[in-house]
């Protein structure tokens, strides 16, 4: 008697049984990741004040103050997990330099963030009154927001005009406590499609092993599938671009 045929049914349930199997797990690992919060910084030089003997003097100055070196500095936060979060509370903290005019803004919407009740506390002032030296030290290092709500994959943008105390390009961080994330920083990328170029250079290579499998079944002629391989290999960051953003939003309709 034959059973090959049970014997396939046997296979393709096992078959069917482990991808169910590792589908759920990724579910699960989907659904229950931390929460990851991810920033990058990128400074852009101003200007520089410089003494010449014989092309003259460039003075910046801030309130009457001599400033060496101005910087205008932006961060970028992102929500890269699949839970939306309220209430976060977020530091911007640095040592190298002297924070001034900042701005604020929750990218895609028209509003901007708010100190926490706690700093705009600690910088009251009486009507007329000048800031106290810790005012103007709170002030310069350091600033605290509150963000109202933080959905999945939104941007929320930082600038700050700022006056670096040494020669150096200056340093500005952030900080997050808020249960449930983890922050971490990332060096500021170049995007292909709102894709980072990396990310879909790679995702690109892999998906051309698959292609090129496909070319050498489908097609006899050898210099065809060379030429079509040739193509891919030249435009692999839109494939792989498209790939990651279908991962994206496979992610994102699977976590609800």
């Amino acid at each position: 008697m034959d059973f090959s045929f049970l014997e396939n049914r046997l296979a393709i349930g096992i078959l069917f049984s482990v991808v169910g199997v590792a589908l759920t797990l990724l579910t699960q690992r989907i659904l229950n990741k931390r929460g990851l919060f991810t920033y990058f910084v990128r400074h852009d030089r101003v200007g520089i004040s410089a003494q010449d003997a014989v092309f003259g003097t460039v003075r910046v100055t801030w309130n009457d103050n001599l400033v060496a070196n101005l910087y205008s500095s932006t961060i970028e936060l992102r929500n890269e997990s699949l839970g939306d979060y309220e209430n976060v509370v977020v530091r911007v903290f640095t040592n190298d330099t002297i924070l001034l005019n900042e701005r604020s803004e929750i990218v895609g919407t028209t509003y901007s963030l708010d100190w926490t009740e706690e700093y705009a506390r600690n910088l009251t002032m009486q009507p007329g009154a000048e800031p106290t030296e810790a005012q103007k030290d709170i002030y310069a290092a350091g600033r605290d927001y509150l963000i109202p709500t933080m959905n999945r994959s939104q941007i929320v943008r930082l600038t700050f005009l700022n006056a670096a105390k040494t020669e150096q390009q200056p340093t500005l961080w952030l900080d997050v406590l808020h249960k449930g994330v983890k922050l971490k920083f990332r060096t500021p990328q170049t995007e292909f499609f709102g894709v980072s170029q990396r990310s879909a250079a790679i995702v690109g290579a892999s998906s051309a092993l698959v292609f090129l499998g496909i070319v050498v079944v489908l097609v006899d002629t050898a210099w065809l599938a060379a030429v079509v391989s040739l193509i891919y290999g030249l435009v692999v960051l839109i494939p792989g671009a498209l790939l990651v953003k279908l991962w994206r939003w496979l992610r994102d309709w699977w976590g609800g």
